[in-house]
């Protein structure tokens, strides 16, 4: 069956069934449903390649990671994917590595396979070299920064408000009892500062102490996954040597925040006992360690499907905000 077929069967036009299948408004509802029931029936597929050729429309998108190994940005990747599926796009996915030059060269790779979107998961890609790859390669192809923001035309943001998370952790620990709190991070990237931020508006909103003897960045010299839990121990090795009284610890990921348990327990520090510990990312494996992690969710998964339906309304010529921002929410478990 053809296009035409179906067309003259539905009794419409051609360009009427090429809507349906391409998801455009426009149909009425009655019409679409009839087309939708023969294309099924007839187990109506397009030609993709052939439909490319007459359109010049390749219909990917570029999808680009740091690392594909990070769970948290492998289940934002799947939720995007599964959504540009439905609507019949490709996804092209890369795993960049940590090296801003190397990000700004898969630019140039989304460039050469004529992606008609990209999507740039995490913060880590609102940088000066990235910036400056998009507006020389892409500066006419709409691009979803997940988590990060960047001023230009063709950049649409959908933000995660964990600035304003973090600040929550630090009341909610406050009304916990802690007194003497200390943020710990590892990599420096931009959600990361901003969570920093947010660590030291909430300690001088409360009254405590608020200087960068409460900051503490753990070595990152080992940047693999199986790293920041590695990370988390050194870093909290560090932080008891100059704060032996610290009662709260906030972790600017989850994966951190398990190598700072894990250290605690070592010692035989009691947590949430003497310490009160929360992560931040709100994946599994929080739920997996012991104590149960509290932890800050920051809604990647809705996160991402936004940023994915905001760049297929994009494409289809609506106009959107460029910028979202969604909320983040504590999820309470044992560790505080």
């Amino acid at each position: 069956m053809t296009i035409y077929d179906i067309a003259r069967e539905a009794g419409v036009s051609a360009s009427t069934v090429s809507r349906v299948i391409n998801h455009k408004p426009g149909i009425r509802e009655e019409t679409r449903r009839r087309i939708q029931k023969l294309l099924e029936e007839y187990d109506y597929t397009p030609d993709i390649a052939a439909r490319g050729l007459a359109t010049q429309a390749t219909r990917f998108i570029g999808i680009l990671i740091e690392d594909i190994r990070v769970s948290h940005h492998t289940e934002s990747a799947y939720v995007i994917e599964q959504e540009m599926t439905r609507r019949g796009y490709t996804c092209i996915t890369f795993s960049t590595g940590p090296d801003s030059s190397r990000k700004a060269q898969y630019i140039q790779i989304l460039e050469q396979r004529r992606v008609e979107g990209v999507i740039l998961i995490g913060s880590m890609f609102a940088n000066d070299e990235v910036r400056r790859s998009l507006e020389r390669c892409l500066a006419d192809i709409p691009v979803m920064l997940v988590n990060g923001e960047m001023d230009l035309p063709n950049v649409y943001s959908v933000l995660i408000d964990e600035e304003r998370g973090t600040e929550e952790c630090v009341k909610m620990l406050v009304e916990k009892g802690c007194r003497r709190l200390v943020y710990l991070m590892d990599v420096t990237t931009p959600s990361n500062i901003k969570k920093q931020r947010g660590f030291c508006t909430g300690l001088l909103r409360y009254g405590l102490e608020a200087g960068e003897n409460r900051i503490f960045t753990a070595p990152d010299a080992d940047t693999s996954p199986g790293g920041s839990i590695r990370r988390g121990r050194q870093g909290t090795c560090r932080l008891l040597e100059s704060v032996p009284e610290v009662d709260g610890i906030i972790c600017a990921t989850d994966l951190l925040a398990i190598g700072c348990l894990q250290e605690l327990q070592k010692r035989g520090i009691a947590v949430p006992g003497q310490v009160s510990l929360i992560g931040i990312d709100n994946t599994l494996y929080g739920q997996l360690c012991t104590p149960a992690l509290t932890t800050l969710d920051n809604k990647m998964a809705q996160v991402s499907l936004s940023a994915a339906r905001m760049l297929l309304d994009v494409l289809d010529g609506r106009t959107v905000n460029q910028k979202l921002m969604l909320f983040t929410e504590i999820i309470r478990r044992e560790s505080a």
